[in-house]
């Protein structure tokens, strides 16, 4: 039941929505509670001793326990089952056990992510129990010693996951990138090294994330030559920011993976060498290229895009001219596949998140400690990133099928 609205609006719990909120997500946790034991019991209904009594029967409820979500500390009082059928290999005695409230469990699984978004803000572990007591309203299981446990925890799976063998692991396009976010690193110029993957079924996956130094070609190369002893194959197209040092990295330890200029950056770049008054239009003839219909398309557009802006802003023209055939490497790859490949986006949104939440915190803290929380950040968005589209096509474009125009050239076609 609710409680009483105070004259300012507050319960004795909270605000008056909180409550609310709470008490619905208490209702529809007993609720599914419910109907998940009312359907075990009815599918073993048929499961009889000798004096044909049934032997998975309702047996009451568990004592009352708090479990934290994200709408906040909810009391549940989970159904109990009486199972008395017998194991015939182990001899033990069958139990019950409820896949949407597992014994042990005492939070919700989502609530993990908001952990290292505290620590990335610059909170320490003795700052945890009262920020979560005011963000959820219960700050029940976890004291600081606790927190500490889960950092070091998380040390551990970043430690594991940078160590992991890649050989039966085959990433066809990666994107790299050097997100700067200004937390916990010792250097002043220290970056955070993302390099994500499209493996040859067209799921996107974190394929490495280092600390690196201003993003220089030997921090880059530290990073690749890591992957390849650690037995990853060369990609076959790799995209990226012109100003990486990644790419004098990438042509030393994979010189056959072909190169890709995030056009993001680019435009940014060219746009910047720009009076204001010329942006608007430049930036129309820019989209002009990269949305073209085909490579030939594009090549007119960058020709006329020089034909406009060049005798006002060689500076900014050159910008594009000069890596011309770099930015348009992927109109040699399946046209339903190029929207995923001119820009660096993967990274970017991912992290667009994580920098609009962190902040420059007093000291360095530990180093390992914040690439942990911003692996452990990356590893929860990685459950809702999306396949690239036509996922099918991936494999063919490792196995060397040739693209033109974004449609695959059959080998009868390519023999005639």
């Amino acid at each position: 039941m609710l409680s009483v609205v105070n004259d300012d609006g507050t319960t004795p719990n909270g605000s008056l929505i909180d409550e609310i909120v709470r008490e619905g997500a208490r209702r529809m946790l007993a609720a599914a509670l419910e109907a998940e034991v009312n359907a075990y019991v009815a599918e073993l209904a048929d499961q009889r001793d000798e004096a044909g009594r049934r032997l998975v029967v309702r047996n009451g409820y568990h004592q009352p326990r708090k479990v934290t979500t994200a709408a906040g500390a909810v009391e549940v009082k989970a159904p109990r089952v009486n199972d008395k059928r017998v194991d015939a290999e182990t001899g033990e005695r069958k139990r019950f056990s409820s896949a949407i409230l597992p014994p042990w469990c005492r939070k919700s699984p989502k609530f993990s992510e908001v952990l290292p978004l505290l620590y990335l803000h610059g909170l320490s572990s003795g700052d945890f129990v009262p920020a979560l007591e005011q963000f959820l309203g219960s700050s029940a299981g976890l004291s600081p010693a606790t927190v500490t446990r889960l950092t070091q925890q998380w040390q551990a799976d970043h430690a594991a996951f940078m160590d992991r063998y890649l050989p039966e692991v085959d990433y066809v396009y990666v994107w790299a990138d050097g997100i700067h976010l200004n937390v916990r690193l010792e250097e002043a110029k220290a970056c955070v090294l993302v390099l994500v993957g499209v493996r040859a079924d067209g799921s996107k996956e974190l394929v490495a994330l280092k600390d690196g130094y201003r993003e220089s070609a030997e921090a880059w190369a530290d990073l690749m030559r890591d992957c390849a002893r650690r037995g990853m194959r060369a990609p076959v197209l790799a995209v990226g920011d012109g100003a990486l040092g990644f790419w004098k990295a990438l042509a030393e330890v994979f010189p056959a993976t072909r190169e890709q200029r995030c056009w993001v950056h680019k435009t940014a770049n060219v746009l910047d060498a720009m009076p204001k008054s010329a942006q608007p239009g430049a930036k129309k003839a820019i989209q002009d290229i990269y949305n073209a219909e085909d490579k030939q398309h594009a090549q007119a557009a960058v020709k006329t895009f020089s034909q406009l802006y060049g005798a006002k802003f060689p500076k900014a023209v050159k910008k594009i001219t000069d890596d011309q055939a770099e930015l348009l490497t992927f109109f040699d790859f399946p046209a339903e596949h190029w929207i995923h490949l001119r820009t660096t986006n993967p990274i970017e949104s991912t992290f667009a998140t994580v920098r609009l939440r962190t902040k420059v915190t007093r000291g360095a803290g530990s180093r390992t400690a914040a690439l942990a929380m911003v692996f452990k950040l990356v590893e929860s968005a990685q459950q809702r990133w999306r396949a690239v589209n036509a996922p099918h096509l991936v494999a063919l474009v490792r196995a060397g099928a040739r693209f033109e125009g974004g449609q695959l050239i059959e080998r009868s076609a390519r023999a005639a």
